[in-house]
């Protein structure tokens, strides 16, 4: 037994195993080694130096505190004026907000004003027209739209396509149209032609009543009735036979160029009968000539 060979011990020589990380060499690197080597190096020499931290000299530290006192009065100085100031920005302020309070009161002074003479001369002209002409005097104050009307009648509400954007697209011309789902002043005048056709006695768009001498333009991409901007949705009332009016209407060249509108650029309406519209007087009238009339001869 003493004669027999042992085996060998390999522990000692066992291959130690290999790293985790051993694939991701540079990562590891820059984890072990935080800092550069040439920023360590620079570090290491200014301490060598003495140059390192603070500046030792007695120059140096005044120049180091006269450059804070210098930032600290920069800083100060700002503050102080910013303080000064604001009281300046809130007192321009409060006199502009004052200027536009007392302007708003002037002109909300002679819009009334404005309603109380308008209120007066309409008076006087049915007066005058009630001397001469009788129940004809309120006949023609309501041709004229010198009166409110009230009644039965329609309301068409007529409004732009969804997404329609303000001044997108070229204008709808007469030859063709172009892609564009705004309402146009020419589509209004339109409408509205078609309302006095179809039998309305009285028309208004969004308040502002229509009279022989009315005018629906465009300036930009707003329409003017009367020189006054108007904004969609057009709420356009007719005084008038709320059964046949309706149908006339839609049943017209007019109506029928709506439908077109609505089918082919998306532009929205909507048209009801109403029991009673209330459709407001002319805000402004022009009287050019007024005489009275003669009475015809041989009559008793």
């Amino acid at each position: 037994m003493w004669g027999m060979s042992q085996p060998p011990n390999n522990r000692s020589s066992a291959t130690p195993p290999a790293r985790p990380d051993a694939s991701m060499s540079l990562l590891t690197h820059v984890m072990d080694h935080s800092l550069d080597e040439g920023y360590a190096e620079a570090a290491a020499r200014s301490e060598a130096d003495g140059t390192a931290g603070l500046p030792r000299t007695l120059r140096a530290k005044l120049a180091l505190a006269a450059g804070l006192v210098i930032a600290a009065m920069v800083v100060t100085l700002g503050a102080a004026q910013a303080r000064i100031a604001a009281p300046v920005l809130a007192k321009e302020r409060q006199e502009l907000i004052d200027r536009v309070e007392r302007a708003d009161g002037r002109a909300n002074g002679l819009e009334r004003d404005i309603e109380r003479l308008r209120t007066e001369v309409a008076d006087r002209q049915g007066a005058a027209l009630n001397q001469h002409g009788g129940d004809q005097g309120r006949l023609v104050a309501l041709l004229s739209g010198a009166t409110e009307v009230r009644g039965p009648g329609v309301k068409l509400v007529v409004d732009d396509a969804k997404g329609a954007a303000a001044g997108g697209g070229a204008p709808r011309e007469s030859a063709g149209f172009s892609d564009t789902g705004r309402v146009r002043d020419r589509d209004m005048q339109r409408i509205v032609n078609g309302l006095w056709q179809a039998g309305a006695e009285a028309v208004s768009i969004n308040g502002q009543r229509l009279t022989a001498l009315s005018a629906i333009r465009a300036a930009g991409d707003a329409i003017l009735v009367d020189n006054k901007p108007l904004v969609p949705p057009y709420e356009v009332l007719a005084v008038g036979d709320k059964k046949r009016l309706g149908t006339t209407f839609q049943d017209s060249v007019d109506g029928q160029y709506l439908h077109v509108l609505q089918e082919s650029y998306g532009i929205r309406y909507t048209l009801s009968a109403v029991d009673e519209v209330k459709v407001p007087a002319a805000s402004s009238l022009t009287v050019r000539t007024a005489t009275a009339e003669e009475p015809k001869k041989g009559a008793s």
